[in-house]
């Protein structure tokens, strides 16, 4: 692969990190406090991955409720405090990770962390990981608004502002994800993506049309070497 000034974008929960754990652990302290039910480990983690309202919204629905509005913020913003205090007291990098990180900056890419986490949170478990320092932009569901409305994925927009704030450009960046959302995102804004299949999704990646798949961040350079924009 030639020297570049390329681009991987990648997504953070169930890509970068393994981070159920600690949102999970998050989410059953905010359960508990509403009198429902925790969520096993292994029965929720597949509902990881589309940012916190989500995963609130999908804990109280296994206790046979709902929850929106004022006070679905409201226990967001609880959430937020609880999760920002155990950022990392569970959650660490997929095996692969740095070593991946070294080979492609050496080969002169950049990286850029595109997430439907919320940013500050975000940047703190990056920071907390020692890898913060490694990427050119890391954004999340709250960075970029327009005509006051906050932009995430599977908008298209969130991953090409991200490209763009990490001065990259779209026909040289790769999207790496774990989930439907980071794969439609990345199709609607014309990047390729690769899927990892360790992450938290109740759908096989491999049934969801990525450019590749991977299992190990050790195939990371020759899947990215494979696609359309890198050949």
């Amino acid at each position: 692969m030639p020297q570049t000034t390329s681009l991987l974008v990648f997504d953070l929960d169930g890509t970068l990190a393994e981070t159920a754990g600690d949102l999970v652990a998050t989410l059953n302290v905010i359960l508990a406090r509403e009198g429902l039910a925790p969520v096993p480990l292994a029965e929720a983690r597949k509902m990881v991955g589309a940012g916190a309202r989500a995963l609130i919204q999908r804990g109280f629905e296994a206790g046979g409720r709902s929850i929106e509005g004022a006070r679905l913020e409201s226990l967001f913003k609880d959430f937020l405090v609880y999760y920002e205090a155990h950022i990392a007291d569970e959650s660490y990098l997929f095996e692969g990770v740095g070593a991946a990180l070294d080979r492609f900056e050496q080969a002169g890419w950049h990286f850029a962390v595109c997430t439907n986490k919320v940013e500050q949170p975000s940047v703190r478990l990056l920071d907390a990981l020692g890898v913060r320092h490694r990427f050119r932009a890391i954004c999340g569901q709250d960075t970029f608004r327009v005509a006051g409305a906050a932009i995430s994925k599977p908008d298209p927009r969130a991953l090409l502002m991200t490209i763009e704030r990490a001065g990259g450009l779209p026909h040289r960046a790769v999207m790496v994800g774990d989930s439907r959302t980071d794969i439609d995102t990345a199709k609607a804004a014309g990047v390729p993506v690769i899927a990892v299949d360790f992450g938290y999704t109740d759908t096989p990646v491999a049934h969801l049309g990525p450019d590749s798949v991977i299992a190990h961040f050790d195939q990371l350079w020759d899947a990215v070497a494979r696609t359309k924009n890198f050949v």
